[in-house]
């Protein structure tokens, strides 16, 4: 054990949680020659082999499962003893992931983040808005934005608001149909919704508690693009209040009769939620969302 480096265990813990050479020498600063030599060495050194190499990634061996428990067990205690120590002294520096749903980071938290920037200039904020789930474990993200709490993990979540979503559909698509006056209207209606098999999460799967024969004719795993085709008169779709009533070229649909409530979730690893950066940025969300409840759970018209 004379050959072994520590600091091996970060080049490591990058490939075991990327699966890629490249895309782990990117998240450390380094050339993908570097980090294979330093694999290569943190082999040596344990004399074990902790990857097969395979056309589609890197895969752990056992004897790499092994150490990658204890690797995380590693930094979990740096990280802690990181917040412990400096605790409130530390600087809000250095950079924060924020991984969010594509309707809540692009439509509220992208057009608000300006005023976190300006006021840590310092801070580097990255915001990945995507239709999937984050694993907080595998640090794909400091911080989540989730529909639901996690049910495992050393993770810490908060309820951030709860929001309502409507049908909303164009005038124009409503103009070719008969009057819609209920649920049972719905029926010759087209539809815009969610590819069955890319729902990420379950509360995304809305359409049957509306009604069980309602099936989507245009599917997308985004979004903002079923925003923008119902925009477009394409269908009716379920939307959130907070993104739909914000556009002009949509209206709600049987809003007495329809109405879904569903919550976004703030989610931090315990390891990291006492460091100054994920403090600062989790409490700037907090915030924010606070600030505009009237959004998030409106009036009824």
């Amino acid at each position: 054990m004379s050959d072994f480096d520590w600091n091996s265990l970060r080049s490591f813990l990058a490939v075991a949680r990327t699966g890629r050479l490249t895309t782990a020498a990117r998240t450390l600063g380094v050339d993908h020659t570097t980090l294979s030599r330093r694999i290569a060495g943190l082999e040596e050194a344990l004399k074990v082999k902790l990857f097969e190499r395979h056309p589609s990634g890197y895969r752990l061996t056992n004897a790499g499962d092994r150490l990658l428990l204890s690797a995380e067990t590693m930094e979990s205690i740096a990280l802690t003893t990181q917040s412990q120590i400096g605790g409130e002294d530390l600087a809000v520096t250095g950079a924060v992931r924020i991984g969010a749903p594509e309707g809540f980071g692009s439509n509220f938290l992208a057009s608000r983040i300006a005023a976190l920037c300006h006021q840590h200039p310092q801070l580097e904020i990255q915001l990945v808005a995507m239709p999937r789930l984050f694993s907080l474990s595998k640090r794909e993200a400091d911080i989540a934005i989730s529909l639901a709490p996690p049910r495992e993990g050393r993770l810490v979540a908060r309820k951030l608001t709860d929001y309502r979503l409507r049908l909303y559909a164009a005038p124009a698509y409503l103009a070719t149909l008969p009057p819609i006056k209920s649920i049972e209207d719905l029926r010759d209606c087209r539809f815009i919704g969610y590819i069955d098999d890319l729902i990420y999460s379950q509360e995304l799967d809305y359409l049957g508690e509306i009604a069980s024969f309602l099936s989507p004719q245009l599917k997308s795993a985004n979004l903002i693009a079923q925003l923008n085709a119902a925009i477009t008169g394409t269908g009716i779709c379920v939307l959130p209040d907070f993104i739909a009533r914000g556009c002009e070229g949509l209206v709600p649909v049987l809003p007495s009769q329809v109405s879904l409530m569903r919550s976004f979730w703030l989610v931090t690893h315990a390891d990291l939620r006492g460091l100054a950066r994920i403090k600062t940025v989790s409490a700037f969300i907090s915030n924010e969302v606070k600030t505009a409840q009237a959004l998030f759970k409106p009036c009824d018209d």
